[in-house]
């Protein structure tokens, strides 16, 4: 039972790690984009090898724990959560590397003088990841909850920015190939929320035993 434990625990950790270099990479890439700086976009990029090789070695954890120790009750919900926040993580990592890889093509096109604050919309979602992994690793289901409540917030600056870079196309015709890359880096950081809002909802389902996926009035 000691061994277990001690199992858990390192799957715990790697699952840290992990988060901790996926927020790094979200940060770094709307940095590269707002400071039009190459050495943050490339600083992503190398550490992406990093995050899927982690999202391998956790998955092969998590599999191994399920196979040879056969879990129940809390012990099964940690881990079938650790394999989907993992998946998430992942993909939220890939997310980053898409906005950096945007940042460059725009590294040195003119500057878009519409009224939208990508670097707003970033702080948004940032706090929707901080706080979505702060309530996985205290297993707080009132922060889980809040993280589920922000992701309109997003939605809600992701179509201003959709509007107001439409309107600048047809203003300015020329400005079409940056309006739509930053077009692009709204929708990655949207979907990144996306990621939190599930990690939320499985941290629900571990503290809980709940599922909210489909259920909106468990989610008020």
């Amino acid at each position: 039972m000691r061994h277990f434990e001690e199992e858990l625990d390192e799957l715990r950790k790697r699952l840290l790690e992990m988060s901790g270099l996926v927020e790094a990479a979200i940060y770094r890439s709307v940095q590269a984009l707002v400071e039009k700086d190459e050495a943050l976009a490339h600083q992503v990029f190398k550490n992406e090898a990093r995050v899927n090789q982690m999202e391998i070695e956790i998955d092969e954890m998590a599999v191994r724990l399920l196979a040879l120790e056969q879990p129940v009750a809390s012990d099964l919900r940690f881990i079938t959560s650790a394999i989907k926040i993992n998946n998430d993580l992942e993909r939220m990592g890939d997310n980053a590397v898409s906005i950096a890889e945007r940042a460059l093509s725009l590294m040195h096109e003119p500057p878009v003088q519409a009224a939208v604050d990508i670097p707003y919309m970033s702080s948004l979602v940032e706090s929707m990841v901080r706080k979505a992994l702060d309530s996985f690793v205290k297993k707080d289901g009132d922060l889980a909850r809040s993280v589920l409540l922000g992701d309109d917030a997003v939605d809600d600056r992701r179509t201003e920015i959709y509007e107001e870079l439409v309107r600048y196309m047809q203003k300015d015709p020329s400005s079409i190939p940056q309006c739509v890359s930053l077009i692009s880096v709204a929708r990655f950081l949207e979907r990144i929320a996306d990621h939190a809002t599930n990690i939320a909802e499985d941290v629900l389902f571990l503290v809980d035993g709940v599922d909210v996926r489909h259920h909106a009035e468990a989610k008020t």
